[in-house]
């Protein structure tokens, strides 16, 4: 549930940064340092090692086999964005030296790379989150198949919504991996990866919201349910990958279902008397009060910690409550059940 708030906040962002041109990259300045750098092949006193390669990676004036490390390669990093950063990061210390603010460069704000991490207190954080996501899946794994009873004749789970769970919890790994990996080094395709598996999670959440919520266990119902929405995901991200990236159209899509899916796990904590509602009332008011980082998008401290990464530190505890939920939702549904069996 939390990754849902990611979602509805980046759309948010999106909409922001439509409105608001970047006036760091509109600066004349900056369009001619980068000019200078891909001509001369550096930035005042930094020197551009990708400058010195040619298209093919072979390095200029040195034998054939000088070529660039495979990590370099796989970074993604070439002349031009390089040129880009460096003079991105001249273009904010002249400014500093004015007294001048910060100012956002192609829709975004001036981070400070630390070796291979393009935004590094972001990608640790989603590291991290994911570290959460696992330890939360794997605790409900043995939970579930370890710790509380089975079925006698089938060896199956008394939990009905088990194997739903185990979907969710891999969906939540995979995402929050290519979070990491998007904060790593963002390119189109580990954008395309980074979109298009957040955009699953959250689909399925939303699946998982109504079937949980509703108490749904027939396997007929849950396939009516499931159908319509797995098809127009599967649409929407063939749609993204495919044909076009439209920022435009994952915004509505991803508000729509995000504020559906929260909206159901609220008004069912409001009415039910599950012992844990408690949890779920303090994930979703969490992440709202977390929605509030996001909105005040001041500029990176010290070139590293900004909203966005103060959004991915509360997302750790959320995401340890939320397992901690589903964790005593098996529970209380097995102690449930087998009372009643009895």
């Amino acid at each position: 549930m939390d990754r849902c708030w990611l979602l509805v906040i980046v759309s948010i962002g999106w909409i922001f940064g439509a409105i608001d041109a970047s006036e760091g990259d509109a600066d004349p300045l900056y369009g001619e340092c980068i000019e200078q750098c891909e001509k001369k092949g550096s930035v005042a006193a930094s020197s551009i090692q990708h400058c010195q390669f040619l298209s093919d990676g072979v390095l200029v004036d040195s034998p054939w086999y000088m070529q660039e490390p495979l990590y370099v390669q796989w970074k993604q990093w070439n002349c031009r964005s390089d040129c880009q950063y460096f003079c991105m990061m001249q273009q904010e210390k002249e400014r500093e030296a004015l007294g001048l603010k910060p100012v956002k460069y192609h829709g975004k704000w001036p981070f400070k790379r630390s070796s291979v991490l393009q935004v590094p207190v972001s990608a640790i954080l989603s590291a991290l989150t994911l570290v959460v996501h696992f330890n939360g899946w794997l605790s409900f794994f043995l939970l579930a198949y370890y710790k509380l009873p089975l079925r006698p004749h089938s060896g199956k789970t008394y939990y009905e919504f088990t194997c739903l769970w185990h979907i969710y919890g891999l969906l939540s790994m995979n995402a929050w991996f290519w979070g990491a990996i998007f904060h790593t080094r963002g390119f189109d395709l580990t954008e395309k990866l980074d979109y298009s598996s957040s955009v699953a999670l959250l689909g399925f959440s939303l699946i998982l919201a109504v079937l949980r919520t509703f108490n749904v266990k027939n396997e007929a119902s849950r396939v009516m349910v499931a159908a319509p929405l797995l098809a127009f995901l599967t649409t929407h991200i063939l749609y993204l990958n495919f044909y076009e990236l439209d920022y435009g159209l994952n915004m509505k899509v991803c508000i729509t279902m995000g504020i559906a899916q929260v909206l159901f796990w609220a008004v069912w904590a409001g009415i039910t008397r599950h012992p844990s509602r408690f949890k779920i009332w303090a994930v979703v008011v969490g992440g709202a009060m977390a929605i509030l980082l996001e909105l005040y998008d001041f500029p990176p401290y010290k070139g590293y910690v900004d909203s966005h990464a103060l959004w991915h530190a509360t997302n750790i505890p959320l995401a340890y409550l939320w397992w901690s939920f589903v964790y005593e939702d098996a529970k209380f549904r097995t102690s449930t059940i087998t009372k009643k069996s009895r």
